[in-house]
């Protein structure tokens, strides 16, 4: 839908904060942003004024001396979903996804944002550090009680409800800003994981961003210290527990520093580095590198000429590391991951199907099958659905 030659449109409710020359624009509600320069600011800030199309190319004709086509600027700012209605007529536009945790408002998780949160965060962990407590950073601390089922048990509990939390706090410190945010499962090359989109986030002030980014990594550290702490104050099956619980919440942290996968050290590295899409702009380069080593035909032209110099940089170093973190990632799976599952899946095939086997052997077996062969299956369906989400214009 275009706007006719004295249109007037009425925008969705739209956000925005400076970006050095440019501008961040977009919708919190759908996490949809784009950057614009400031005489489409300007050309924005009119539209939503209520002024037609005809109206604001006079202005910006009068204030720049150019001829802007406004009615473009406003079919792509359609195609983004910030146009409401045209010319009194509503726009289609997808609907807007409902928010984890809908109930919780943003006055309520304000204190998220507070200055005194890192501060607390600091002293607990000095605490911790200075107290050094009793707490062995080894696979025997996993192993707190001589009954592998309640090791199993404990261990899934735990691991799954820190792996909640970690998300909740990315969710609740966005939605302190005002961000909606949506929990769901995701992929990252062969791994299956829990992520929070909370891409509105783009729109907040760098502290409060920041602050999104990395209110995961600080709760594990902070239910970490907390553990160790207690796990040093007693004794006996609650002294294991809390330590294996203590390790097991440090154990994702370093996943975190696979930022080849976009993990959370990855959003802090791309604001640090003022990049606007760093993993699209590191793939695009990586691609572009590709062809000119291989000597392909289509080399075409190199797609971090025409980003900013600081960018550039930054994008040509992140995609050596994307490519070899990637290629190390894939080789562990072809030669380690997928060489133990083909293995522990014809095992329990066999046991399951083959005379001779115990009841107990052909029930292990059917549990092997169906762990290892639902986790795969959830993998291939999340990745498929998230693969036909992102196809959607």
């Amino acid at each position: 839908m275009t706007a006719g030659a004295a249109g007037r449109v009425r925008l969705h409710e739209l956000d925005s904060r400076p970006d050095g020359e440019e501008w961040i624009v977009g919708r919190m509600a759908t996490g949809r942003f784009v950057a614009l320069p400031g005489i489409g600011k300007r050309a924005l800030d009119l539209l939503g004024q209520g002024l037609t199309t005809d109206e604001v190319t006079e202005r910006l004709r009068a204030e720049t001396g150019d001829d802007i086509d406004v009615r473009e600027f406003v079919e792509a700012l359609v195609d983004l979903g910030f146009v409401a209605e045209v010319d009194g007529r509503e726009v289609a536009s997808p609907a807007v996804p409902r928010p984890s945790l809908a109930r919780i408002r943003p006055r309520h998780v304000r204190w998220t944002l507070s200055p005194a949160v890192p501060v607390l965060l600091g002293v607990l962990f000095a605490t911790t550090l200075l107290a050094r407590p009793d707490v062995s950073l080894n696979y025997r601390t996993l192993l707190w009680s001589s009954h592998g089922s309640a090791v199993i048990a404990f261990g899934a509990a735990a691991g799954w409800s820190l792996l909640l939390l970690h998300e909740c706090a990315h969710l609740l410190t966005a939605r302190a800003t005002g961000v909606p945010g949506r929990i769901r499962l995701g992929t990252r090359l062969q791994f299956l994981v829990m992520q929070t989109d909370i891409s509105g986030i783009e729109l907040a002030p760098r502290r409060h961003r920041l602050t999104a980014y990395l209110a995961g990594i600080a709760t594990n550290l902070a239910v970490a210290a907390l553990a160790a702490l207690a796990a040093g104050a007693v004794d006996g099956t609650a002294q294991r527990v809390l330590a294996a619980l203590t390790l097991l919440a440090l154990l994702p942290l370093p996943f975190q520093l696979m930022v080849f996968m976009r993990t959370d050290l990855y959003f802090v590295l791309q604001d640090l580095t003022r990049c606007r899409d760093l993993y699209g702009d590191g793939v695009a380069y990586a691609k572009y590198a590709a062809r000119r080593v291989f000597r392909t035909r289509t080399k075409g032209e190199d797609p971090s000429r025409a980003l900013p110099a600081h960018e550039r940089r930054a994008v040509r170093v992140y995609s050596v590391v994307l490519v070899v973190g990637t290629t190390l990632c894939l080789a562990f799976l072809a030669t380690v991951t997928l060489p133990a599952d083909v293995t522990l899946f014809a095992r329990a095939v066999a046991a399951g199907l083959g005379p001779g086997h115990s009841v107990w052997e052909r029930l292990d077996a059917v549990a092997v099958v169906v762990t290892l062969g639902g986790v795969h299956v959830l993998w291939a369906r999340t990745w498929w659905r998230n693969r036909a989400r992102h196809r959607v214009p």
